[in-house]
C-alpha cells in the first residue's frame, strides 16, 4: 500500500512539468524550418561595405542563439532576405550653452526582412528590426559614428533573431 502511494505521489508531483520544453521553442509556422541560409544582405543605405558586417552579426547571432543552424542556399529549409533601409543619426545630447554643437548623438540601423521557404513562398515576413545605440562625439563625428556601428548591428542582430526564433 505504501508503494502504490509513494508512485501516485511521485507521478502527481510530476505532472506539472509535463508541458515543458527543454531547448528552442519555435513558433509553429517554422515547425519544419530546421536550416537556415543568410545570404549578404541587401545594402540601400549610402554606407559603404556595411552589409558585410550586418550579415556577419546576425549569422553569429543565430548561432549563438542556436534555434536554426545555419547552412549554404542548396542545403537550407528557408532563406532569410533582407535590406538594410537606413541608418540614422540624430542629436541626443547639446553642449551647455550652445545648443548648436552636439556632444551625443544617437545610431539608429532600420533593416527589413523576410523568410523565404525553400519553394520560394514567404514564411515569415515582411516585417523589421531595428538597432540602435549611442554615441560621444570627439574631433571627428564620421569616425565615431563608424566605431559606433558595431554596437547598433549587434542589437539589431539580436533583435532580429529573436523575432525569427521566437515568432514575433
Amino acid at each position: 500500500m505504501k508503494a502504490l502511494f509513494a508512485v501516485a505521489l511521485g507521478s502527481l508531483c510530476l505532472s506539472g512539468c509535463l508541458g515543458y520544453h527543454i531547448g528552442p521553442v519555435k513558433p509553429y509556422y517554422l515547425r519544419d524550418v530546421h536550416t537556415l541560409a543568410v545570404p549578404t544582405f541587401e545594402n540601400q543605405t549610402l554606407l559603404p561595405r556595411i552589409e558585410v558586417l550586418v550579415t556577419n552579426t546576425v549569422i553569429k547571432q543565430f548561432q549563438q542563439d542556436g534555434t536554426f543552424k545555419i547552412v549554404g542556399d542548396a542545403d537550407a529549409d528557408a532563406t532569410l532576405k533582407a535590406e538594410i533601409m537606413r541608418i540614422d543619426r540624430s542629436p541626443a545630447r547639446s553642449v551647455r550653452g550652445n545648443v548648436l554643437a552636439t556632444t551625443e548623438f544617437t545610431l539608429a540601423m532600420h533593416v527589413k526582412y523576410s523568410l523565404i521557404g525553400r519553394d520560394g513562398k514567404t514564411i515569415a515576413g515582411p516585417a523589421q528590426a531595428l538597432g540602435t545605440t549611442s554615441f560621444f562625439v570627439g574631433t571627428d563625428v564620421t569616425t565615431d559614428e563608424r566605431q559606433a556601428l558595431p554596437l547598433a548591428t549587434e542589437q539589431l542582430a539580436t533583435q532580429l533573431v529573436s523575432q525569427v526564433s521566437e515568432g514575433w
